[in-house]
């Protein structure tokens, strides 16, 4: 498929500042991949930015990228059309393991570096996004990581916006027995979690330890519905929708369930918060990770939190 990779120089300060934050851009509907590289190692300081977009760039897109260059100021960024290339798989050949919480998540390049102490995953996104490398997603790993350390159990979970289906796999690996479901609006991305499930030996289907997959918008479907009420659900998405989605998520989670929320600004969480809350849902935890919080609410019982 076509894609556009814009190119510019920065600094290795501005590089490793990209690890932060990249708003405005992360809130496009199909964010740009990031790559920064260090072409000459006899000028440490000079760097290279790389954006590699799925849709050709609009000026606006090209001004959001040169701000997080100021040092480029002045220089016009070198824009070249990428043909029958896979722009995703591409970006993502240099990334690096990560390790959140007791997760390790890889991609094939590195399958053999994985510490003896840590939960495996491998994640070989293609086509679709969540490999883990997200302030948002590992996060949500930390967070699913506390709440086994916690002593929590689930047996019915929901990963609402899958991506690659990592969220899914993971809460699988603290909660083998559980009853799991992973949905998208986006029906490449329920494809690629079913072949990144066979990877990491996830078996899909409707019972105890399995992983089913469903193409959704929000909740609105048979299945996800028949399956409710859930005690954990997982959504990674962005803050907008995760507002428009509380009363059918509220309505969806079980009492005494939790809620993780990722994918929204720290300018965000309060407003993210705020709509939960009104439908019963008490903030018990947030992880800051840069400028992208991930949130652990749980919904109240009858009579009470406990």
């Amino acid at each position: 498929m076509d894609s556009w990779k814009v190119s510019l120089p920065c600094t290795r300060a501005e590089a490793e500042g990209l690890k932060e934050d990249i708003s405005p851009l992360a809130l496009l509907d199909v964010p740009p991949v990031l790559m920064t590289s260090e072409p000459d190692p006899a000028a440490p300081d000079r760097w290279r930015l790389d954006a590699y977009f799925g849709e050709p760039p609009t000026a606006q897109m090209l001004a959001h990228l040169t701000a997080l260059a100021p040092s480029a100021v002045g220089i016009a960024p070198t824009v070249e059309r990428v043909e029958d290339r896979d722009w995703v798989t591409l970006s993502q050949q240099g990334l690096e393991p990560i390790r959140a919480g007791r997760f390790f998540v890889h991609t094939p390049a590195h399958r053999e570096a994985a510490p003896p102490d840590a939960v495996a995953l491998e994640i070989d996104a293609g086509r679709a996004f969540g490999t883990g490398q997200h302030e948002t997603t590992s996060g949500c790993l930390v967070a699913l990581s506390r709440l086994k350390d916690q002593g929590v159990r689930f047996r019915n979970l929901l990963d609402l916006g899958t991506g690659t289906g990592l969220l899914a796999f993971a809460a699988l690996r603290l909660w083998p027995a559980a009853r799991a479901i992973a949905s998208d609006i986006d029906p490449v991305s329920i494809e690629v979690t079913a072949e990144n499930a066979a990877i990491n030996g996830v078996a899909t289907g409707r019972g105890p330890g399995e992983l089913e997959l469903a193409v959704a918008d929000g909740l609105g479907h048979a299945r996800i519905e028949a399956r409710a009420p859930y005690d954990l659900i997982l959504a990674n998405i962005l803050a907008g929708p995760l507002i428009d989605l509380a009363p059918d998520v509220a309505a969806a989670l079980a009492p005494g369930g939790r809620l993780i929320l990722a994918g929204l600004l720290a300018g965000q969480a309060e407003a993210v918060a705020a709509a939960y809350r009104r439908r019963g849902l008490m903030l018990t935890t947030r992880i800051d990770r840069g400028e992208w919080p991930t949130l652990v609410l749980r919904k109240r019982k009858a009579l009470g939190w406990r």
